[in-house]
């Protein structure tokens, strides 16, 4: 609304909707199209005073019904009577609940409605919706047939919302897991007894334990730090006044946004299965709450674009994009980081940083090269792509903490820093070969499996 309505619109909604007063939905998604936009049906009769008719169903709509507030502006994407096929012909609009009135007071009910509430397999507090639009009134946002940019206005700001949702999700789930571990005794260290005043030791004395609350640790805060980095060069790009550092932030946080959304949703997820994996039999009752960590936690890999379409997006778009120049944004700074820290005290940091970084860049070479080729080459690698592009991120980020922390070791809080950073370079970032290794064996195996054997 802020960036595409009019002044008319603005002034009648965004200050109640700032306020808290009335909220908002984005209604896309279709029972018969979720991804693929351009097959959406809801359809925009002009009423031939500037306002439309909006008719259609959409699914998968949160918040779509409440009252919590006193009115829900719907933002609707549906075709005007002479779209184009396709995404090139869908306009985006505003329908709210309540029409307004022209003092601002609310008026007559809209042909807005939910037809049912999903049954959902978590993030239950949310009232996610199957919405009707029944010559629902509503008003053009932005220029008609261009609905979808004006929609990833609000989309690529989502998509890194999500990305730390899926790391507040993992913070809480590690949290617990620690909790639980201290307390919880059972057996005896491999070591001999630790606690012998107890009948068992708490489990945080076995290495398997240790290695998931660990993974759990180095994962989240490493992605804690890269997610400071974003959010920095955005501060960069909306409020600098150098054009030239506006670019370079606007070129980082595009080629970033599919990273931090896919990657930290991921880790999300394996990290709260982890931690009802600390929590054994008990983490999966619903006793301790942690099993709605994993229900939870599984919508951010799916909405805002499933993680494997921003997987696609990163491989097929972004890589490519203005002759490589976004990849640069983010391989500039590792490599001049790297150039100027080989020296001794760096060097358990540096060192697998460098080969991490040897594996992607073969990895961005063979995708470039092989999709010439064969277009399938993308889709089989963008995954692993992803995955191997977020682990060499965070390990960036561990090497930089990694050397403000050396100065400092000898302080608990830098101690378990620099601790943390050697668990990470050791056993984390070398599935970067493994992903290497999986991208370079191509798309064949995938794409010449028969149809009818599955």
């Amino acid at each position: 609304l802020y960036n595409h309505g009019t002044e008319a619109l603005k002034q009648t909604y965004l200050p109640k909707m700032v306020s808290g007063e009335w909220s908002g939905t984005m209604c896309l998604t279709e029972a018969h199209c979720g991804t693929d936009l351009g097959m959406l049906r809801t359809k925009a009769m002009p009423n031939g005073d500037g306002t439309y008719a909006i008719t259609g169903n959409k699914i998968f709509i949160s918040a779509g019904e409440h009252d919590m507030t006193s009115n829900i502006v719907h933002l609707v994407l549906a075709r005007l009577p002479d779209a184009p096929a396709g995404v090139k012909g869908i306009s985006l609009f505003v329908v709210p609940k309540f029409l307004v009135n022209e003092d601002g007071s609310l008026g007559a009910r809209n042909g807005a409605s939910a037809t049912a509430i999903e049954h959902k397999m978590g993030i239950k507090g949310s009232a996610t919706c199957a919405m009707s639009f029944d010559d629902a009134k509503g008003w053009l946002l932005g220029e008609p047939h261009k609905g979808l940019r004006a929609m990833f206005t609000m989309m690529n700001t989502e998509r890194l919302s999500v990305g730390i949702q899926g790391l507040g999700v993992a913070e809480v789930a590690y949290q617990n897991a620690v909790a639980y571990a201290r307390e919880r005794i059972q057996g005896r260290a491999l070591t001999g007894a630790k606690n012998k005043d107890k009948p068992a030791d708490s489990i945080l004395v076995h290495p398997d334990v240790r290695r998931m609350l660990l993974t759990m640790r180095a994962y989240i805060e490493g992605c804690r730090a890269l997610a400071g980095w974003v959010a920095r060069e955005i501060d960069v790009l909306h409020l600098s006044a150098d054009a030239e550092a506006k670019l370079v932030a606007d070129d980082f946080t595009a080629l970033l946004t599919p990273v931090v959304k896919a990657f930290f949703t991921d880790l999300g997820f394996e990290i709260s299965s982890l931690a009802v994996q600390c929590y054994g039999g008990h983490g999966y009752i619903h006793d301790h709450g942690v099993e709605q960590y994993v229900r939870d936690a599984r919508i951010a890999m799916l909405y805002e674009g499933t993680n494997g379409v921003q997987a696609l997006d990163l491989v097929g778009r972004k890589l490519p994009a203005e002759g490589g120049r976004l990849l640069t944004r983010f391989l500039d700074p590792v490599m001049e980081f790297c150039d100027a820290n080989d020296d001794e005290d760096m060097a358990p940091f540096v060192g697998p940083l460098q080969t991490a970084l040897e594996h992607f860049q073969v990895a961005t070479g063979y995708i470039m090269e092989a999709a010439m080729s064969d277009p399938n080459e993308i889709g089989a690698a963008s995954v692993d792509y992803l995955r191997l592009f977020g682990l060499v991120a965070l390990g960036f980020m561990w090497a930089r903490m990694a050397k403000i922390a050396l100065p400092k070791g000898e302080e608990r809080f830098y101690k378990a820093k620099l601790d943390t950073a050697n668990f990470y370079m050791q056993r984390l970032l070398p599935q970067t070969g493994a992903l290497l290794a999986a991208i370079q064996s191509g798309a064949k195996t995938m794409m010449e499996f028969e149809d009818a054997a599955f």
